[in-house]
């Protein structure tokens, strides 16, 4: 289920995004025990530079994300951490 999660992830946020990276690590192990992890949900981190992000807030750039993940965020991710760049920032 794990690999299925990122991959399902990492696709909605190349669809979304055309990023020039994106790399997506699930940290769940790394929270066992935590309420979302006893519930089946994971913990995830994501880095992810895409021209979709240039002139953004960091505000505006994780709401982006969590509106790319769009149902992922209720049914299989409890906590997300974005590290969202513009090229021009890598």
């Amino acid at each position: 289920m794990t690999a299925e999660r990122v991959q399902q992830i990492q696709a909605r946020l190349e669809d979304r995004f055309s990023p020039s990276q994106l790399q997506v690590k699930d940290q769940s192990h790394l929270h066992a025990g935590h309420a979302g992890a006893r519930e089946g949900m994971g913990h995830f981190e994501v880095t992810i530079v895409s021209d979709s992000f240039e002139g953004k807030s960091r505000i505006e750039r994780h709401r982006l994300v969590y509106a790319a993940l769009g149902s992922l965020m209720q049914t299989d991710i409890h906590a997300l951490s974005i590290n969202a760049f513009s090229p021009k920032e890598r």
